[in-house]
């Protein structure tokens, strides 16, 4: 391979992300446990798939409605933003950030009424705050997809991959 097109960029270090989620003012949040028959985590050759994170903390229940109606644009920014948080956690827990490469991809649900149509400013939510903590190892395509209900009545969902080290 000819160097001068490919760059393997460094590993990112846990000190790293505390220190950058430190100077935001925000910290990973304890991690929460699958709700059925399947792992937070899941590891196929290089590639980690994160389950589906949904705005907890502290085994809270947060964002529980329905954007545009009981929750404001504003509101599903915080709350995707939680359940970006809430990536980090399960990646630090179960993977370590020492072997992570960078963020591939996002699939963010949400729920909301008929006439609110700003999910792309929601979205932004774990977009921002993967690229304002990992950097260019967060930048990332996504899909944003609206849906009838979520578990809990939660108002947004993140499933999320990652390109690990070899």
């Amino acid at each position: 391979m000819n160097d001068r097109f490919y760059h393997q960029p460094k590993p990112f270090m846990l000190n790293t992300l505390t220190q950058r989620l430190q100077e935001l003012s925000l910290q990973l949040p304890a991690i929460t446990t699958p709700g059925g028959n399947y792992q937070s985590v899941n590891v196929r050759g290089n590639i980690a798939y994160v389950a589906i994170q949904f705005p907890i903390l502290k085994n809270e229940y947060l964002y529980t409605g329905i954007l545009g109606k009981d929750f404001s644009t504003k509101d599903g920014y915080a709350a995707m933003q939680l359940c970006a948080l809430n990536v980090l956690a399960q990646v630090e827990s179960k993977i370590g950030f020492d072997k992570v490469l960078g963020l591939n991809h996002l699939d963010i649900y949400y729920q909301s009424d008929g006439l609110w149509d700003e999910a792309p400013k929601v979205a932004n939510g774990a977009s921002d705050l993967f690229v304002n903590v990992l950097h260019e190892k967060g930048q990332h395509t996504r899909a944003i997809m609206g849906v009838a209900k979520l578990p809990r009545h939660f108002s947004v969902g993140l499933v999320s991959s990652f390109t690990l080290l070899q």
